[in-house]
């Protein structure tokens, strides 16, 4: 996981250099949704009994298909209608089919606050991510070194967009401040064997700031488990495949 980690941030790089060619930060900043406030996925997690962050992916490095031909639409809808607290969307093409297109979308037909889901390298995704009606974004703490990470929090936070941090181990919270969180993910997936253990981020939750929402991703495949991570402290839950093969319609 982790060479997969780096190959896809080293992509990442190259693909943002020709977009700032194509599009330029000022073009970015005449989108409508620049100047349009954004909903808080905080809020909606704390207000929320269970927190349940739907995510829209139609596939990923791990599973070349989970669903390929989902509309995105009909899927924000149906996550919506379900009661979901957010949102999330994966942007990435090559890695897991899906572009900024698919936020632009969501975010016509449905009132969740949206995540972009993105292996965020450069300040240019973040501006991306708020003209395509992004509220929060994704950092992953084990992508970047730590200045970089809290550079790119703090525009997100001048643009005011929200912040999930998402780590891996225990001491990754410290490459990020507190103040530049708004939610602290904790990804069961082991980088190294990349199998994925519940157990991991539970002994993770005493590490964890008390001040901020705690989401357990990955591996999360029925009602019983997110219930059981509820129980144990977390505050929210962010599911993808387990929805992605589903047939849901709004």
């Amino acid at each position: 996981m982790k060479r997969i980690l780096e190959e896809i941030t080293s992509y990442q790089h190259l693909v943002v250099n020709i977009k700032k060619k194509q599009m330029p930060i000022d073009a970015l900043k005449s989108f409508p949704e620049f100047s349009s406030p954004t909903r808080s996925l905080k809020q909606a997690v704390l207000s929320s009994k269970e927190g349940i962050i739907a995510e829209f992916k139609r596939r990923s490095p791990s599973k070349a298909s989970i669903n390929t031909n989902a509309d995105v639409m009909n899927i924000a809808q149906s996550y919506e209608k379900m009661g979901a607290a957010g949102m999330s969307v994966l942007t990435n093409q090559r890695y897991f089919g899906g572009s900024l297109e698919d936020l632009q979308l969501a975010k016509s037909v449905c009132h969740l606050p949206l995540l972009r889901k993105d292996f965020m390298v450069d300040e240019y995704q973040i501006y991306e991510a708020k003209a395509y009606g992004a509220d929060a974004i994704l950092l992953i703490a084990n992508a970047l070194p730590s200045s970089q990470l809290q550079d790119l929090a703090h525009l997100a936070k001048e643009l005011k967009l929200e912040v999930l941090f998402e780590i891996h181990e225990a001491e990754e919270i410290n490459k990020l401040e507190t103040n530049l969180m708004d939610l602290i993910g904790v990804n069961n997936r082991n980088l190294r064997t990349f199998e994925v253990d519940l157990q991991q981020g539970l002994d993770m939750l005493p590490h964890l700031p008390s001040v901020l929402p705690k989401i357990s991703e990955s591996g999360i495949q029925d009602r019983e488990t997110i219930q059981k991570l509820i129980q144990k402290g977390f505050n929210g839950v962010l599911i993808g495949e387990f929805f992605m093969k589903e047939k849901l319609e709004a």
